[in-house]
């Protein structure tokens, strides 16, 4: 399809999306189970982005959109503004957290020991070829230990403030009405730490990693170390009207704390829905660089919180392919008057060097 003018817009901008559908094909429940089952980490980050815990409307959401991520984000935020706000859960301490992976790169014996857990980490990048020539891949299947490790696990940060490494400050209690929701209010700047690190837990993957990427690599006061990295599954308790706090499941989250070195031991956090290590590691370094000193954009909260912000800027790229002709006609016509003016002036600077040089043949003569 190519653009076409206004006249007949509407029936174009029609038979457009209707492309774009028949290239995907029918959507049945089976695709879209295809897709959670098959693509779990990326089902994670949409729900993450979308701030909205729910794998089949974000496996739904995915494919709808034809894999777009930012599309998919987009539904899914979109759905959730239709549904009611029913009650706050109560809070979540580590502790809580059913631990399926836990480590530490600042500290070797840490308590409750190090759980690697789900990982490709220590593996080799190969690609399995041969299933594209009829063979199938089973992975080896896992052999249990002597011994599970223990579902819930203590927090490394309480321990080091136990050993007098970092500050102990006081815990902050804030009623379920009071506390800020950055899905209903805008952000607004300076901003709170609870509106930063909602932000932070739905920002863009990618443009979290590129700005984290640049405090990592030295252009912001912040070089990180992984305190603590976990990955687990969070119990959702609800109180009941009559005051019965009951469970209504678990979702998965991911959680790290990183520690900078610089001056004194300083910790960055960051959470989000589903398991997106690369993310909350990236996200905690921008977490911790913007309470540093620096003119680096990475420690500007403004500049990061704004554009990590994954629909407002992807939105605002792709408006770019809309129509803007009349701008774009004015901007030309401001470029034409400019030039028609420099080449007047070029003509009549040329006429008058011809006057001048015929005025000074005729002195001569």
């Amino acid at each position: 399809m190519a653009y076409v003018a206004t006249r007949g817009g509407e029936r174009a901008i029609e038979q457009a999306e209707r492309l774009f559908r028949d290239d995907l094909g029918t959507i049945t429940r089976e695709r879209v189970e295809a897709v959670r089952n098959g693509l779990p980490y990326l089902i994670d980050r949409v729900m993450g982005e979308a701030s909205l815990y729910e794998p089949d409307l974000a496996a739904l959401a995915l494919a709808q959109a034809g894999g777009d991520l930012y599309e998919a984000v987009l539904l899914l935020r979109a759905y959730r503004t239709t549904q009611p706000r029913l009650t706050v859960a109560e809070p979540v301490a580590q502790t809580d957290l059913f631990t399926v992976r836990r480590i530490s790169a600042a500290f070797k014996d840490i308590p409750g020991g190090q759980i690697l857990g789900p990982t490709l980490d220590y593996s080799h990048r190969l690609l399995q070829v041969g299933v594209l020539k009829g063979e199938s891949y089973t992975p080896d299947p896992v052999i249990p230990a002597a011994e599970p490790a223990p579902a819930v696990q203590p927090s490394l940060a309480t321990w080091q403030k136990a050993q007098g490494l970092i500050k102990d400050y006081p815990a902050e209690t804030v009623a379920p009405d009071d506390i800020p929701d950055l899905t209903r209010e805008p952000l607004l700047f300076p901003a709170s730490r609870a509106h930063k690190l909602q932000s932070l837990a739905r920002a863009d993957t990618g443009g979290t990693l590129a700005l984290g990427y640049s405090t990592m690599r030295g252009y912001g006061s912040v070089h990180p170390t992984v305190n603590e990295l976990r990955l687990a599954e969070a119990p959702v308790r609800m109180r009941h009207p009559c005051g019965t706090i009951f469970s209504a499941g678990r979702v998965r989250v991911s959680q790290t704390e990183v520690i900078s070195k610089a001056r004194e031991l300083e910790l960055g956090f960051s959470a989000t829905f589903g398991w997106n290590e690369v993310k909350v590691i990236a996200a905690a370094t921008l977490d911790l660089a913007s309470n540093q000193p620096n003119p680096h954009p990475a420690s500007n909260e403004e500049f990061v919180l704004y554009h990590t912000e994954p629909v407002e800027s992807s939105g605002f790229c792709i408006h770019f392919k809309l129509p803007h002709y009349v701008t774009f006609q004015s901007s030309l016509d401001a470029l034409r008057r400019v030039k028609t003016d420099r080449e007047e002036a070029t003509a009549r600077k040329i006429v008058a060097e011809a006057e001048d040089q015929s005025e000074e043949e005729e002195v001569a003569l």
